[in-house]
Formats: structure tokens, sequence, C-alpha cells
């Protein structure tokens, strides 16, 4: 049985090509493309149909903005058989548009979905920020969260790997509330309590795009998280 994968990047805007060398290196077909990061990204113009000639199954390997399309294409395209979200959130963001307005990250089918608003007069206190309480704050606020949730139940399989320190996003909670919220649905997590935002992969380089802003881990923890979460990817993609 073939599987294709599709590894989706982050807010950086450079397709995570180390990831896709090794993954090709265990034989895997592997489709890394660059995605434009603004508001209204359409999901179903990701590459799904493109792996589903050449496989018998796909997975969707995401990171931080990735791991939000790819958990929800996992739950919106039955094509999916499982997902891989490093630095996972489990829901939907808007985008800042230049004149303050917000606009949803995601479309599907043409319909944006529902999002969560930030709220644009926090300021990060850090330098350079941190925006984890950012995300915080903007959940407690929002008058309805509900609607906004990644329908992760209705993901078939899902791997999620998050850093204790992450300094961006606070992807430990969101990957534990999606793990509540899959109840007894196939779910792993794997968490280095020191590790940031940006995991190292065995045989990875670590990324340095993006905008300026605290990441949190150092690379030893990074790669540290990077090794002990190999096995678990590997694992997904034997199915």
């Amino acid at each position: 049985m073939s599987t294709g994968v599709l590894i989706l990047h982050g807010s950086s805007g450079v397709p995570d090509l180390d990831r896709a060398r090794i993954l090709e290196a265990e034989g895997y077909d592997v489709l890394a493309p660059a995605w434009p990061v603004r508001s209204e990204v359409a999901l179903e113009a990701f590459p799904l149909d493109e792996l589903e000639d050449n496989n018998d199954r796909i997975v969707v390997i995401g990171s931080s903005w990735g791991a939000e399309a790819a958990l929800l294409l996992g739950a919106l395209d039955e094509r999916v058989s499982a997902v891989v979200a490093f630095a996972p959130g489990a829901y939907i963001w808007g985008r800042v548009e230049e004149d303050g307005s917000q606009r949803s990250a995601w479309t599907w089918r043409g319909v944006p979905l529902p999002f969560v608003p930030f709220d644009t007069d926090w300021q990060s206190t850090d330098d350079p920020p941190s925006y984890t309480e950012m995300y915080r704050h903007s959940l407690r606020i929002a008058p309805d969260v509900d609607v906004a949730r990644i329908p992760v139940e209705q993901i078939k399989d899902v791997l999620l790997i998050a850093g204790g320190d992450d300094k961006v996003w606070p992807s430990v909670d969101f990957a534990e509330e999606i793990i509540r919220r899959r109840g007894s649905l196939p779910t792993r997590l794997v968490v280095g309590p020191e590790a940031g935002h940006r995991v190292v992969l065995p045989g990875e380089t670590p990324k340095t795009a993006g905008q300026s802003m605290a990441r949190g881990g150092t690379d030893a923890a990074n790669r540290e998280l990077g090794e002990r979460a190999w096995p678990e990817i590997l694992n997904v993609l034997a199915g």
C-alpha cells in the first residue's frame, strides 16, 4: 500500500523541503507546496488530487498554521487517512487585514469558515514578542468560540507534536483539548517540555525564516522532541 504525504508549512511561507527530503528517503511520495499565508485560503486548493492519483492513502503533515490546515483537511476531506500536526491549533483563527478588519484564514468550497477574532488592542511586553497570551486572551473574550473549533472528532487518525515552551501559541493546551474532544478515537501526543514552536526532526536543518518573534525552546530541546516524534511519525505513515 502506497502512502502520499502532503506537507504544509507555517506562517514563514517557506516550504519544509528538508522534511520532504527525509520522508522521500523513506520511500514516500511527498508534496511540499508553497501556499499564500493570507486570509481565506481555499483548503480544497491543496494538492490532494495529485496524491490520490498515485497513492492508496494520504497523510497530511502540517506545522503551526499548516497544522491548522492539516487538521481541517483531515476533518473535511474523507480522503485523508491521518494527520500529523506539529505545534497544533484547536481553533480556526482570523487574519488581520491592512484596514484592521479580520477575515477567516480558510474557506471550504467557497465558504469562509467561522473563526476566533484577535483582540487587536493586545500588546506583547516581550522582546522579541511572544504571542501565546494573545491567543489565550482572544479565546477568553470571543463571543462564541465553539463555532470556530476545528471538528477534530471527524479525523480518522491524529498524531500531535508540541513543545511545552512554545512562545507562539499554547500548542500543548490545544493538543490536550484535541485529545479530550476526540475521546477514544486514535490520537497520540508527543510533548517536549522544554521544546518550542519549531520541532527539528533527525536530518533537518532548523528553520530560520519568518517574522521576528519569540518561538521558545532550545536547539537541543527542539531536536530531542524531533527524535522522539520521528518513530511515531513513521508509524502513522506505515498505516
